[in-house]
């Protein structure tokens, strides 16, 4: 077990249990200077009327921490400061060093998770907006797989409604064929078809009528549908490929996927009693959900016109992962102006008996926007979204202005991956490392500093690690098994580092708080660079100090690149 606060934690606990004569549940923090305290003493001294102190030294006396700290002080009212063993941590990251999974074990108990991000509409270009849910969801994806999770991704594409009766309508207006349409079309079209649809009343009642033949199965208007369907499949696998995330067209399952199950979900809805009339229309009321009136809010589940809409799209999708993927955790990662709907959708299916919160459970985990320097919303110089593509193209381009000056050592060729792998691990990192809920400034030049909590800060500590390697014509395989020696601050700091990275994924997933990884890969290359700048490497005092922080470089620049992995940002190894 390499998770050192959790271990100290749980000799704590069983020695507070011990005094307090009951189980205890004494909470046990890292500070930030690697030492321990538990403050349990002061609550369990006014449970038993005892001086806090004295609780604290008799915990002490009971726990078995001798093989774990090397020195332990009472402070203030029963506070404990524990300083860890170098001998112990010497051990513990000789373990982690010869482990192909950096000590993160698999998870004990497996679960199936299905994690639903990114979505983006057909015949439409991917904006801004879609960025956050692409890349935490995939981060997610990444991280739970590595804990040992089985993961179904979905990419619930916005492939079906009214916004395709304008679309086709006006291709078909245009004289267009199946064969006309391809991926550079996308840009323009909904937007022609939108501004077409705003002034001209007849093209407006054209487009209406065009949805209800796209629903009854009009063989010209669903040859157009499956084109636009294809080519925007076509542009989304394209973006996701330079963005580096790990949906495929087979993740893709649209709205559309679900019209013939939408008529048995009402009457399922129907027979449980869920399902009332209220205006013409059909619905369903969960419980504690009202209006700005107070009137209870409703999930329209048929409109007024016998149509249906994305409220029983949803509640068909999640019926569906229920029940025939026999999902055990279903996450949902959009933007948090969705919050109300899921969760509406979350209680009705709990009413429904689909969800019973215990081995199955559904959560909505929103995000905050991306804003621009003037702190509103990110816009272009037009007022639109910014296209994510435009993005991502800056991205890579600004990087190879900084890696052309920084490293005018590697050959064109590598040059151009390097920044690639920076470009786009900038942008991911900086919205990965803000807490998912918050709105956060897009800058590119912090995006791209060399120092500070950034993704090239942090691929730059990898490439060095691996630079040391090779100035010292190190094979790693060749460490493995080597004794690992603590004995300055500095490495005693790193080392504590390196047995942090299991507890940094568990909380991650548990929370879908991806930037507790990025505070991770912080703090550890923080720590590496203090323990290069004040360590002696390759010119170590002696053979055996050489060869133990060779193992600490060598673990480092894995748990690095490791943790960028699940993040899905390249680490290179020159920079």
């Amino acid at each position: 077990m390499t998770d050192l606060p959790q271990l100290i934690a749980d000799r704590l606990a069983a020695a507070f249990a011990d005094v307090a004569g009951e189980p205890a549940d004494p909470a046990v923090r890292r500070s930030d200077r690697a030492d321990y305290q538990a403050d349990g003493a002061l609550p369990l001294a006014k449970k038993l009327r005892r001086n806090p102190r004295e609780v604290a030294t008799e915990v002490l006396e009971k726990a078995d921490l001798g093989d774990l700290v090397a020195n332990v002080e009472i402070a203030g009212p029963g506070f404990l400061n524990l300083t860890l063993n170098d001998t112990t941590l010497s051990g513990l990251v000789a373990d982690v060093a010869n482990d192909d999974r950096l000590g993160v074990p698999n998870a004990k108990e497996p679960q199936r998770i299905v994690v639903d991000y990114s979505s983006p509409n057909v015949a439409k270009e991917m904006h801004v907006g879609h960025l956050r849910s692409t890349i935490i969801g995939d981060a997610l994806v990444r991280i739970l797989e590595h804990l040992g999770h089985e993961v179904i991704r979905r990419n619930h594409i916005g492939d079906w409604g009214t916004q395709f009766g304008l679309v086709i309508e006006h291709l078909i207006d245009e004289g267009a064929t199946p064969t006309d349409l391809h991926v550079s079309d996308l840009g323009g079209l909904y937007t022609a078809a939108n501004a077409k649809f705003k002034e001209d009343e007849d093209f407006k009642d054209r487009a209406r009528q065009r949805v209800v033949k796209l629903q009854a199965g009009d063989e010209e208007t669903l040859a157009l549908w499956r084109v636009l369907v294809a080519e925007s499949e076509r542009y989304f696998a394209a973006v996701y490929e330079t963005l580096g995330v790990t949906l495929t067209p087979e993740d893709n399952v649209g709205e559309s996927a679900y019209n013939d199950q939408l008529a048995s979900v009402v009457e399922e809805l129907t027979e449980l009693g869920l399902a009332v009339e209220s205006d013409g229309a059909l619905c369903v009321f969960p419980d504690g959900f009202k209006g700005r009136d107070g009137n209870p809010f409703p999930l329209i589940l048929r409109k007024s016109d016998g149509g249906y809409n994305y409220d029983t799209t949803d509640l068909a999708a999640i019926r569906m992962r229920i029940r025939d993927l026999k999902a055990q955790r279903l996450v949902y990662t959009t933007d948090l102006g969705q919050q109300l709907h899921f969760h509406m959708v979350f209680q009705a299916a709990k009413q429904a008996g689909w969800l019973d919160g215990e081995t199955t459970t559904a959560e909505f985990d929103g995000f905050g926007v991306v804003l621009g320097p003037d702190r509103k919303r990110l816009r272009t110089r037009e007022g639109n979204n910014p296209k994510l593509v435009d993005l991502l193209e800056e991205a890579i381009r600004r990087a190879a202005a900084v890696v052309e000056e920084k490293s005018p050592h590697l050959e064109a060729g590598e040059q151009q991956a390097v920044a690639k792998a920076v470009g786009i691990g900038a942008l991911k990192y900086a919205d990965l490392s803000n807490d998912r809920v918050k709105d956060y400034v897009f800058e590119w030049n912090r995006m791209l500093a060399m120092e500070g909590n950034t993704g090239v800060y942090m691929q730059y500590a990898h490439a060095r690690t691996r630079s040391i390697l090779r100035r010292g014509e190190v094979d790693p395989a060749s460490l493995r098994g080597v004794e690992v020696r603590i004995a300055e601050p500095e490495e005693h700091a790193l080392a504590l580092r390196l047995l942090e990275f299991e507890a940094a994924l568990l909380r991650a997933a548990d929370g879908v708080e991806i930037h507790r990884v990025c505070g991770y890969l912080f703090d550890l290359a923080s720590a590496f660079t203090a323990f290069y700048d004040k360590c002696p490497v390759l010119k170590a005092p002696d053979e055996q100090t050489k060869l133990s922080r060779l193992v600490l470089c060598e673990v480092t620049g894995r748990t690095l690149a490791a943790g960028l992995g699940v993040l899905g940002i390249s680490a290179p190894d020159r920079m």
